[in-house]
């Protein structure tokens, strides 16, 4: 069996041929496709004109006999009676395509073809049964939709089309993305779980995890029952303790495909619409252009539809017509994104070949360039080849270093160098835009290869472009937000190079499979900032991703690179430190539990805690072993018992010596130095991270993360400079809350915690004794994070009841901070973010939760987020200025190394320290304007423990 638009031919008129239309699907892929349009009554049309297009292309070009739309009911389902958690974490849908759900029910009935739906059940349970009764009928099944969830279902005669690339889906391409047969679909899903249904699965098992078990063991029962054999892993005691949530999440992703069909299968046979009826409709809508395609003319009630200055490139990136003048009163020119294929791309091999590309692109002033590596230290990688787009489609694939197999020769290769001397005009050409995903680590591998990073004014990051509007709301990955916007799923890097123990090397990839991949790399980033690009001003983000977020890539880039010194010999010291405390920590926590166990084991603590000490408060997880999560342990350290409190505190020092102690020295370069690796697109609230290693977790406020930050050193000759923002975050919420009281301290400089507590409790300052600062500093910081009474009683030690009369008291004094919060939690739930001070979106999916506890936990985080997001605005805007501040100060030896939350750290030679410690301090306090001072603590030292 063929599915559409492949020519087919019904060999004997009884078979019957049913395509299946996921309209659900269907609608929201359109509506984020789809530029904004409103038909002549002001109404958003954008959806409903992508859906209606999608069904004029069906009638005209399918090869089905029979023809239905289905669509969701409701969200209650009797998955929700099986599970409530399924899918309530989901957000109402945008207020822009709620009206359009009823147009394009219209539409169904203008176009004649039947529209289906029935309470209880989701369409893709229809589209199953009817699927399995097409099927009992002796016919075939074409299920129109790219629905990851819907791949079960493929199989004999039966087949599903992607309507976007307009590709079919078969067995192999559901193997291709599941690494299993269809049948066998559910049984990965179950295992993995799927977070935007809010289907549990087993933490900690991913989609290759997952297939590889079903293959090895052949269903999620059979995997289950092997797992107390498996070898001792954590996936092993994952699989253990989640065994019933994986039975569970199996329900809930098999499809029922004995649902009483609403409309019998011989009502659904293929009609020509009325043409009259459809004109009309097409005519109220506004749909010119697609009037004139159908060859119908418009009746005379219709008038233009309108649409919004957004480029057009939503449209055609994902394979739908974009509006035309036609339908439109006014139309923005913006540059048409291809239709053209994926896969037809280019090598190349000569010095010849490769000029042309550049040329074109130079002619073109806009192309993507992605790179190739034998690893993933872009400080270290060697570059295996590049790849550069020009145009969506057009897109070529240099291999460089690709070695022969047995497989496949690798034919001629550039020689690297004369391939960078080629590329270099390009990169350094400012007239041409050079497009990246993840600028900054490939812009690290090419200077790594010998193209200096001084090329970087010229350079977009689609990664970037995203975050800056969405962050919170989706992963920022290339294949997700391809995936999204595009419609199209990337070739996985996995398919190319294989899994596990059988994975190879790029470089060993033959050069026709690693053109495929890698071109297709390029081609989608290009396509990607066509489609991204337009909705930064349309989505006021422009001026923090210009301002903010794109400069700082070369400015991260050259921290990396630069790395921070470690004392190798102090580290050592540090880790026979740890080890000798841990060890005398070992002998304590026996002596509390009366015999010796495994303290890393989870297993073994929880049994002794709750089975042999019978200690209170105890839960089980769902593969009945007890819980001893940090948490459970601080509740009962809290309640005054010895063993947990013991076994918390070597926990700390046993993260603290592997983490650190013991890998700092490991990860040191042939120089001494210690390269972490920012990530700028993962956080919600925009705040850096560091990975590889993780240099923004090191305790500040205890012994052992004081001692650990004394092994980071500057070189003979040189200082290390901190330069930190002093309680930013209360600064921000003075400002933005409009505090006059907390304003008038920051403006006087007096301690604002000795402040806060006289004007809460109605002590004077200059009586204020230290327990009622501290209990005052921890409301104001609590505060920030929405901490509740039970939270702020168990951090100062006092009763929930005494703890809550502190935070009333607090918020009697300080009503604006109140109305701050309630405000931020209105954004939250009114538009799925919040902003912060300079317009950054923090997206808060958890705001709609149907769990009191989640939806509560979200509403923090919507409290938070703006305060935390506006701290990493301003501590971003100073990095990006403060290297040309150091320039023009004629501070040549200074360089930025860290940035950790609000602290900056920089090394110089000795004798310019205080001139880099002044320019540092001036920058960063001019980074913002408030309504209050921003203060910024400095200090020198030949560690960073001294100069923090």
């Amino acid at each position: 069996m063929t599915c559409w638009p492949e020519p087919m031919t019904d060999p004997t008129p009884q078979a019957p041929h049913l395509v299946l239309v996921d309209g659900s699907g269907f609608i929201f892929r359109a509506f984020h496709a789809l530029p904004p349009m409103t038909n002549p009554d002001g109404v958003p049309v954008n959806a409903v004109y992508g859906f209606a297009t999608m069904l004029a292309r069906l009638l005209r070009e399918h090869a089905g006999t029979h023809l239905a739309v289905l669509f969701d009911a409701s969200r209650l389902t009797f998955r929700s009676e099986l599970y409530p958690q399924y899918k309530a974490h989901r957000p109402e849908p945008p207020e822009d395509l709620r009206p359009q759900f009823s147009l394009i029910r219209e539409a169904t009935q203008a176009f004649g073809v039947p529209g289906i739906e029935l309470p209880g059940w989701e369409a893709d349970d229809l589209i199953a049964s009817y699927a399995t009764a097409i099927r009992a009928a002796g016919g075939t099944c074409t299920i129109v939709s790219s629905d990851k969830d819907l791949m079960q279902l493929v199989g004999p005669g039966v087949c599903m089309l992607d309507p976007i690339r307009q590709t079919p889906i078969g067995p192999a391409e559901v193997e291709v993305k599941f690494g299993v047969p269809p049948e066998k679909v559910v049984d990965v899903q179950a295992l993995m779980g799927d977070p935007t249904d809010n289907v549990p699965g087993v933490p900690g098992i991913g989609p290759k995890t997952a297939s590889a078990l079903v293959n090895e063991f052949g269903t999620l029962e059979a995997v289950l029952d092997a797992a107390p054999d498996m070898k001792k892993s954590k996936r092993r005691d994952m699989l253990v303790e989640h065994a019933q949530a994986a039975r569970l999440s199996l329900q809930l992703v098999t499809l029922a495909r004995d649902v009483p069909l609403p409309v019998p299968l011989e009502e659904l046979v293929t009609r020509d619409p009325d043409l009259t009826i459809l004109a009309e409709w097409l005519s109220r809508m506004g749909f010119r252009s697609l009037l004139s395609r159908m060859g119908m003319t418009p009746q005379p009630a219709s008038v233009h539809a309108h649409r919004s200055a957004r480029a057009t490139a939503h449209a055609s990136a994902n394979g739908l017509p974009t509006p035309t003048a036609q339908d439109t009163a006014t139309s923005a020119p913006a540059q048409a994104i291809s239709s053209a294929p994926y896969d037809k791309y280019e090598t190349v091999r000569t010095a010849h070949d490769l000029q042309k590309w550049i040329t074109a692109a130079q002619e073109a002033g806009l192309c993507a360039v992605d790179t190739e590596t034998d690893g993933l230290d872009p400080l270290n990688a060697r570059l295996v080849g590049f790849s550069i787009a020009t145009a969506p489609g057009q897109a070529c694939y240099v291999p460089l270093r690709h070695a022969g197999t047995l497989e496949a020769h690798t034919g001629e290769q550039l020689e690297p160098d004369t391939a960078l001397n080629l590329l270099r005009p390009l990169l350094e050409d400012d007239t041409t835009l050079k497009v990246f995903h993840n600028a900054k680590f490939d812009l690290l591998v090419l200077d790594h290869a010998g193209l200096a990073m001084d090329h970087t004014r010229a350079v977009d990051d689609t990664m970037l472009i995203s975050y800056s509007q969405s962050a919170g709301l989706h992963g920022q990955g290339m294949d997700e937000l391809s995936a999204l916007h595009l419609g199209h799923d990337p070739i996985s890097y996995d398919s190319v190079t294989g899994t596990g123990r059988a994975r190879i090397p790029f470089a060993q990839v033959p050069v026709e499979k690693a053109t495929t991949y890698a071109a297709e790399d390029a081609d989608v980033t290009l396509r990607l900032w066509h489609v991204l690009h337009p909705t930064l001003r349309t989505n006021q983000a422009l001026a923090l991703y210009e301002q903010i977020e794109r400069p700082l890539v070369a400015v991260l880039a050259d921290m990396e690179k630069a790395g921070i010194a470690v004392d190798r010999a102090e580290l050592a010291r540090l880790s026979a430190d740890f080890e000798a405390r841990m060890k005398d920590m070992e002998a304590g926590i026996f002596s509390a539990a009366g015999r010796e166990f495994n303290i890393a084991s989870p297993k073994q603590l929880g049994e002794i805690l709750f089975d042999e000490m019978a200690l209170k408060g105890g839960k089980r997880g769902k593969a009945g072993a007890w819980s001893t999560d940090s948490a459970v342990l601080q509740e009962l350290a809290d309640q005054g018992h010895d063993l947990p409190a013991r076994v918390l505190e070597w926990r700390q020092l046993s993260k603290l010596k592997s983490t650190y102690t013991d890998a700092l020295s490991r990860q040191a370069s042939s120089a001494g130095r210690v390269h972490t690796s920012f990530q700028m697109a993962i956080t919600t609230t925009g705040r850096l991270s560091s990975t590889d290693p993780n240099l923004q977790n090191i305790p500040v406020r205890t012994e052992e993360g004081t001692r650990i930050r004394q092994a980071f050193i500057a070189p003979e000759g040189r200082r290390l400079i901190s330069a930190d923002y002093s309680q930013i975050e209360l600064r921000l919420l003075a400002d933005v809350a409009n505090i006059p009281t907390l304003r008038e301290a920051f403006h006087m400089g007096q301690d604002i915690h000795a402040r806060t507590a006289s004007e809460v409790f109605g002590i004077p300052i200059e009586d204020m004794d230290p327990l009622t600062r501290r209990r005052a500093k921890a409301i104001n910081f609590g505060i920030i994070y929405g901490i509740s009474a039970f939270g702020l009683g168990r951090q100062l030690g006092i009763p929930a009841g005494e703890a809550r009369s502190y935070i009333d008291t607090y918020f009697a004094r300080y009503p604006g901070i109140r109305d701050y919060m309630e405000r931020k939690k209105e954004e939250a739930q009114t538009y799925g973010y919040v902003l912060t001070p300079f317009g950054r979106r923090c997206y808060v999916p958890g705001i709609a939760e149907k769990s009191a506890a989640r939806r509560q936990y979200a509403e923090r985080q919507a409290i938070n987020a703006p305060l935390q997001g506006g701290a990493a605005d301003i501590i971003k805007q100073a990095m990006v200025r403060l290297p040309r501040a150091l320039h023009e100060a004629g501070l040549h030896s200074a360089r930025l190394l860290l940035q950790v939350h609000d602290e900056l750290l920089l090394e110089a030679d000795a004798h310019e320290a205080e001139a880099v410690a002044r320019t540092a301090k001036n920058v960063m306090e001019a980074a913002a304007t408030l309504s209050i001072p921003l203060v910024v603590e400095t200090g020198i030292g030949q560690n960073w423990a001294q100069a923090h």
